[in-house]
């Protein structure tokens, strides 16, 4: 393969070439018994891209994946963007009817996932969802074998049946427009929306990227961060193959694997929301493990409290602490702080937009607000979607003309172009670092036979930063029981959306328009 300049790379398989020359016997992945170099992982992805090509996947199809992060989770990706396909991304803890819309709408020709996660067979999930169309095959990334489903031994198998020559051809067609993933993310309208990321802007932003926090050759990433999400297969994955680090990743965030793996894999960079790092802080076993290896985090998934950013500091002893800002139509990132930035910057700002990444803070009428003033935050740049696959509805309405793509995030900059987040979208709370859009919730709990109508707000909690709780009305003659509500949403949600209380009103509070004043749903949620 030929590895060309830096500056000409645009594509990720590029820079796995790239990597592949320039730190051939570094390790670039460990876990699951396995540790691969770099050289290894590019030949895995050659082997991974000749087999999907055998399964008859054509440049531009969509292949899916649905599995916690593993090693084998980052081989089929890269494979998925060699052989010139695009790469969905299913959320883990998406349940049957969730799953099989991310499928249908983004068209999967093939799904990747396994078929024991915590005691959960998710190719099982999919029985009664109704005809996925465009599927033609799942493969097992691991679990006990099923019928229906491919083993992984025997889809790897038919690498043998297609030459290395037909991965360089697919990859040769590919540019820095060419679409490399599908991430969906809900929009207030409850529709989940598949969000297309390009080749060339993911390697832009997080070469971009690496250079703000301080990135580099031979740091060691455990990657906390699912990679069904921009900040684990971006800012995770393909930010360690640009700069030669190690990705380590993990499935299960519990406190003590965590830990134990730090000091195993003398881990130097852990990113993570902020939660992540208060139940480190308070677990009573930290202060017998070893931790001197970590030097870097980046965090600001939610809204980071400066005394957390100052243990983080203090109690952990990191060096370097940075913030950033983005979203997954943003390839994950608009702003980051630099790993030079002081304490006190860090903890008050989400840093600076990435260069030839432009930020302006308008008002409702869309003008330019003073600086230090809040508005809405919208964002032009190459790092920028390009489009909802299959709406452009919702693509022309996420944009406000000339490029400007609207956050819906309310934030301020200073006169030295620096960020601060001062409230998140109207609805959208933050559950643990996962992003709960109420409309999504509201029109699934609608199809309950004793709910009329439902209105969900977040409300603080202590462990998970925000949690839901709905409000309300009951169907004619029926009567609410909130356990069985409950229940009722853990079997059709991911647990992250599902309230943790219910709460019946005889009406909802609206406007003259008819809209529910949410407002007054938190005054009513703060006397509960």
């Amino acid at each position: 393969m030929t590895v060309h300049d830096e500056e000409q790379i645009v594509s990720i398989p590029g820079a796995v070439h790239r990597a592949a020359a320039r730190f051939a016997d570094l390790e670039a992945l460990v876990g699951d018994g396995q540790r691969l170099t770099f050289a290894d992982m590019e030949r895995a992805a050659d082997q991974l891209a000749r087999a999907l090509i055998s399964s008859g996947v054509g440049p531009g199809d969509t292949v899916a994946i649905w599995a916690p992060n593993s090693v084998e989770w980052v081989l089929v990706s890269l494979g998925i963007y060699a052989a010139g396909a695009v790469l969905v991304t299913v959320n883990t803890r998406f349940k049957g009817e969730e799953a099989a819309h991310v499928l249908r709408a983004s068209q999967a020709a093939l799904l990747f996932t396994v078929t024991d996660f915590l005691g959960t067979d998710f190719p099982a999930l999919l029985r009664d969802v109704g005809p996925l169309e465009h599927l033609r095959e799942i493969v097992a990334l691991d679990g006990p074998p099923r019928d229906g489903v491919t083993p992984w031994e025997a889809f790897a198998a038919r690498a043998g049946d297609t030459d290395s020559s037909e991965v360089t051809a697919r990859e040769s067609g590919l540019n820095f427009d060419s679409i490399s993933d599908i991430i969906f993310t809900s929009g207030t309208t409850g529709v989940p929306k598949g969000a297309m990321l390009a080749h060339g802007a993911s390697v832009r932003t997080y070469r971009a990227w690496s250079e703000r926090v301080g990135l580099r050759t031979g740091d060691r990433y455990l990657v906390v961060y699912p990679f069904f999400h921009t900040a684990g297969l971006k800012s995770g994955v393909l930010a360690c193959i640009l700069t030669g680090a190690t990705v380590v990743p993990h499935a299960v965030f519990d406190v003590p694997s965590v830990m134990r793996l730090v000091v195993d894999e003398r881990i130097s960079v852990l990113p993570g929301p902020p939660t992540v790092f208060q139940s480190i802080m308070n677990h009573p076993d930290l202060a017998s493990f070893d931790l001197s290896t970590l030097r870097l985090s980046v965090t600001g998934a939610a809204s980071t409290p400066t005394e957390v950013i100052r243990r983080m500091r203090d109690d952990l002893h990191i060096g370097n602490i940075v913030c950033g800002y983005g979203l997954t139509e943003t390839h994950g990132t608009v702003s980051m702080c630099h790993h030079r930035d002081p304490l006190e910057v860090v903890a008050q700002s989400v840093g600076r937009p990435l260069d030839g990444v432009e930020v302006r803070i308008v008002d409702n009428d869309d003008r330019d607000v003073p600086a230090g003033q809040p508005g809405e935050i919208v964002v032009r740049g190459y790092n920028v979607m390009k489009g909802y696959f299959g709406d452009p509805k919702a693509t022309a309405d996420a944009f406000m003309g000339d490029g400007w793509l609207r956050t819906g995030d309310i934030g301020l900059m200073d006169e030295r172009g620096y960020i601060r987040i001062t409230d998140r979208k109207k609805d959208m709370f933050i559950v643990g670092g996962f992003n709960a859009y109420p409309a999504e919730i509201e029109n699934i709990m609608v199809a309950h036979p004793s709910v009329a109508q439902a209105s969900v707000i977040g409300v603080p909690d202590d462990r998970l930063g925000e949690v839901g709780v709905a409000f309300v009305t009951a169907r004619s003659s029926q009567r609410v029981d909130e356990d069985e509500i409950i229940a009722w949403c853990r079997e059709r949600m991911a647990n992250y959306k599902v309230p943790r209380r219910v709460v019946e009103v005889a009406e909802l509070p609206l406007n003259p328009s008819g809209k529910v004043l949410k407002f007054r749903l938190r005054e009513l949620a703060a006397g509960l």
